[in-house]
């Protein structure tokens, strides 16, 4: 059994030196310059530590892109969960879509992680195809469920449409090219997505 180093135990070191390796993966994936070809001595030389402690965490690049993927979409998926279900029916997609925008607005590296165009990395691009099914689907879910709707295809055409142009209006508007301030932007967003709350959109 390891021994504390300095007050610390062997399993808090390996969760502050992973923490450190995500830290750097959310710099190195979503700066300002998206990275020719991420190596592990890139991500290495971005946290400070070094390979061994890279392989203690992590079995390869691709692991590592999906667990900084993964760790910033599940804490803005439970801070956007919490913010809707706190807000009145009528206000859950402002809530929602407020708490979206103004946690990219705080930290624009989540944005471009997970909107931008401009990114290549081909994990990348995976995690977001794969994800974006997930949230389609729970989109469909809460609509069914705020509207008390069955299932239909208008439905699933409807959230696919508006998951998309959603996906596509923040990269634009991280990229500036979409040139509106963080109120604004969610104003927008917000107006573009009433007509969800009239059932009659999705029968038929």
């Amino acid at each position: 059994m390891a021994r504390p180093y300095r007050g610390v135990d062997a399993s808090e070191r390996l969760a502050q030196r992973r923490q450190r390796f995500l830290n750097a993966g959310l710099e190195l994936l979503g700066g300002q310059t998206d990275p020719d070809q991420l190596t592990v001595r890139a991500i290495c030389a971005q946290s400070g530590l070094t390979v061994r402690y890279f392989y203690e965490s992590f079995t390869d690049k691709d692991a590592f892109v999906e667990a900084v993927f993964d760790t910033v979409t599940a804490q803005l998926a439970t801070t956007t969960q919490a913010a809707v279900a706190t807000a009145s029916p009528a206000d859950q997609n402002r809530a929602g879509i407020t708490n979206l925008i103004r946690t990219i607005a705080d930290d624009a590296r989540v944005g471009r992680l997970l909107f931008s165009q401009q990114l290549s990395n081909a994990t990348l691009l995976r995690l977001r195809l794969k994800h974006q099914g997930l949230f389609i689907a729970l989109a469909g879910r809460h609509i069914q469920d705020a509207l008390h709707l069955g299932g239909s295809n208008r439905l699933a055409g409807t959230t696919h449409f508006v998951l998309g142009g959603l996906q596509q209006a923040i990269s634009a508007w991280l990229a500036g090219e979409v040139k509106l301030g963080v109120d604004q932007f969610v104003d927008l967003l917000v107006d573009i997505l009433a007509d969800l709350n009239d059932p009659g959109l999705f029968r038929g």
